[in-house]
């Protein structure tokens, strides 16, 4: 008798993959699941476009709503050095220096995605080298770069928070584009608190706590390390970055 044929076995497929609608919910609510998904694919591009976007329509309500002039006046009553600077220049030296921040802002408006990009770069390219070479991690630039743009999504919600804020009647003169919206403390710190003072305490932000944690749960899953060790990379950093930029530069502006 003949030996019946070999029937062949099917190998099972392989589960699909998130959309990128549902990688940006996912982010919100089951981030494990975005970041487990980045490992397939590191595709970035969706939470780039939402935050190019979304800078954009940003730009426009702060330009309709509070206007170039008072952004200067803002940005000068932010920094005691620029104001000694003004005060004892010639009338026609401060007009030029408050023409050159007010050509920075529609400069830094129009290139804002590209900053944004620039920006993601940068602190993707330092991550990834801290997790490989500090905490034995395996994860690629690429992979960072999504993290990176996923895990800063919750950001969105203070451009969204300024501009209905902004439209539903806040005062232009209060406005205050280094720290537009009220989810830090730093916002409700008086006018003559030090302003060292100020840029610490504007870094105890709900959505930069809430981002920080995001990154350290995207590292950890998709460079296969401890969370633990993942935190430590993600908030050394940025306590670093806050200490130096946000802190030091404060107080040398007075």
């Amino acid at each position: 008798m003949t030996e019946p044929a070999a029937v062949p076995q099917m190998e099972p497929e392989a589960p699909a993959g998130l959309s990128q609608t549902q990688r940006v919910v996912n982010t919100f609510v089951a981030p494990g699941k975005t970041f487990a998904d980045i490992r397939r694919s590191a595709s970035w591009w969706v939470p780039f476009v939402l935050a190019a976007l979304l800078g954009g329509i940003f730009s426009y309500a702060v330009v309709q709503k509070v206007g170039y002039s008072r952004l200067v006046d803002g940005v000068i009553s932010q920094n005691q050095s620029l104001q000694d600077s003004l005060n004892t220049s010639p009338p026609a030296a401060a007009a030029q220096i408050r023409g050159a921040i007010l050509k920075q802002f529609q400069y830094t408006m129009f290139v804002y995605p590209v900053i944004v990009f620039l920006v993601a770069l940068i602190c993707a390219g330092v991550l990834m080298a801290t997790v490989n070479f500090g905490m034995g991690g395996e994860i690629r630039f690429s992979q960072v770069l999504a993290i990176w743009f996923y895990a800063t999504l919750p950001l969105s919600i203070a451009g969204i928070l300024t501009i209905l804020s902004l439209y539903a009647g806040m005062v232009p003169d209060q406005f205050n584009i280094q720290n537009p919206i009220g989810t830090n403390i730093g916002y409700y710190l008086s006018s003559d608190s030090p302003k060292w003072l100020v840029g610490l305490l504007s870094s105890v932000d709900v959505l930069s706590i809430w981002c920080a944690c995001l990154l350290a749960i995207g590292i950890a899953v998709v460079g296969r390390i401890k969370r633990g060790a993942a935190a430590v990379v993600v908030f050394g950093w940025w306590i670093f970055y806050v200490l130096v930029f946000k802190v030091a530069l404060a107080a040398l502006r007075g």
